[in-house]
This record gives structure tokens, sequence and C-alpha cells, in this order.
């Protein structure tokens, strides 16, 4: 089984970050599954919307070119899942997203979520994503800490600015759980990644996920199940594939001019 791993990071940018998440994702994965991290230049280097939709075209063109040179499953390693629906409506290989998995995964493990994110300006995002995906009576709380992508990606290699981010994670999560959430999410693979260490991780028993391994892990299962019964998305809604010539047309005029 062949996956490409879609980061949102470039490794020049985040040599640190892909330092760990590359064992990290071997150390998650099942044996003969082979995971390969491709990044995003430039890279999302700021809590903004049109910085997530510049990213998502070239995801998008990505999980074209995984399908084409063989992979068996795309996951998009970025928690905004922006393009996420396009990409399923242009391949056939399934496409797992971290910020839906950690989601989905969460809800087996308590009735309310909450979700820390790294800056303000992602709160309206997730809010769209947790409606998009039907979860509102759900995922209830969203908090945030004050960071720039690129900025957090500087605990890397340095403990006392790691702790300083789980601290920050921390004081934003405790109201949550004083709220009656059950269950807390790290808005993001560079905190969910940095957060990974602490084993059994919680908050005032609230377990905090590291959506990383479960993205893998659906990967996998839908790797798995689509060998077997041999299903996939649904073509009738949101999902309906792209005519051939409509993804040429997406691939070769990347500005629309």
């Amino acid at each position: 089984m062949k996956i490409w791993y879609q980061s949102y990071v470039d490794q020049e940018n985040g040599a640190g970050y892909w330092d760990v998440l590359a064992p990290h994702l071997r150390d998650s994965a099942q044996p003969g599954t082979q995971i390969d991290i491709r990044g995003i230049t430039p890279f999302d280097s700021y809590a903004h919307p049109l910085v997530e939709f510049r990213c998502a075209r070239e995801m998008i063109c990505n999980a074209i070119q995984a399908e084409r040179e063989g992979y068996d499953a795309f996951i998009v390693g970025h928690f905004q899942d922006a393009g996420l629906y396009e990409a399923r409506a242009a391949v056939d290989i399934p496409v797992i997203a971290l910020g839906e998995a950690s989601m989905l995964y969460s809800c087996q493990l308590g009735q309310r979520i909450g979700i820390v994110t790294i800056n303000p300006r992602f709160i309206p995002w997730f809010h769209h994503q947790i409606g998009k995906y039907g979860l509102r009576e759900r995922v209830t709380g969203v908090h945030a800490m004050t960071f720039e992508p690129g900025q957090i990606l500087a605990a890397y290699g340095d403990a006392d600015k790691s702790e300083e981010v789980r601290v920050l994670f921390e004081e934003q999560a405790r109201p949550l759980v004083a709220q009656g959430i059950d269950v807390l999410i790290p808005g993001g693979g560079i905190p969910m990644l940095l957060f990974a260490s602490f084993h059994n991780h919680n908050v005032d028993l609230a377990p905090v996920i590291n959506g990383i391994p479960i993205a893998v892990k659906m990967a996998e299962m839908a790797v798995s199940l689509k060998r077997q019964t041999g299903q996939s998305v649904s073509r009738t809604g949101d999902y309906v594939k792209a005519p051939d010539h409509v993804i040429e047309e997406f691939l070769t005029h990347p500005k629309g001019l």
C-alpha cells in the first residue's frame, strides 16, 4: 500500500517538523505501507482563508498526480482540509483529511468535542468545517492560541518553546472542559505532532487527540475496504466526478488567465 501525505508546509521551511513527522508516520502505519511526504511551496505561513485556497489548489493538483503515479490513497495532512471535497471529485483513490478524520474519530471517544486552534483567524473557518461535516451538535467549542503557522514551527527542537505552546494550549483547553467538552483536538498537524510525545495526553481528564495516526489508519482502512468491496465515495452529490477535460483544464490553467 502506497500513500501520499500532503503537508501544507515545505521541507525547506519546516525541516524540524518533517524530521519528526516522517518517523511518526512510519510508526503509525501497518507493515507494508509506504507513506511519502510532499510539501507545498510557498508553504501555509499565515492564517487566512486566501492562503488556504491557494494551497488547496496545489493540493488538488497533487491528488490527481498521486493517483496517476499509482498511489493507493491521499492524505490531506492539514487540519483546515481546504480543497477536500474538490479533490474527492477529481480522483478515484481515497482522500482522507486530517481535520475531518480527527473530528469523526473523536465522536467515538466523547459526546462533546472542542478544538483549540493556533490562531483566532482560523475560528470562522473551523466553524464552517464543523457545519459542512454535520457536526454542530458534537463539535461545540473552538478556542484559539495566537501563533502563525510559521511561528509554531519554531517550537520543534526547542524545549522552552514547546513548553510555551503546551501551556498556552492548556490555558485555552481548560475552559472548554469546564463547559462540558469531553475530547480536545489541537487544530493543526503541527501542534498535534508537537504534543505526540505526551503519552495519554489529557487536560482535566479530557483526552487530547493526535489526528495524524488516525488519518493514516483511516487511509489504510479505506484502501482495504475499497479492495474488498470495490466501493468508494458517492458520485451523486458533492463528489460527482469531474470530466477528464475539466480535470485537464484545471491542471493546465493555474491562474485562470
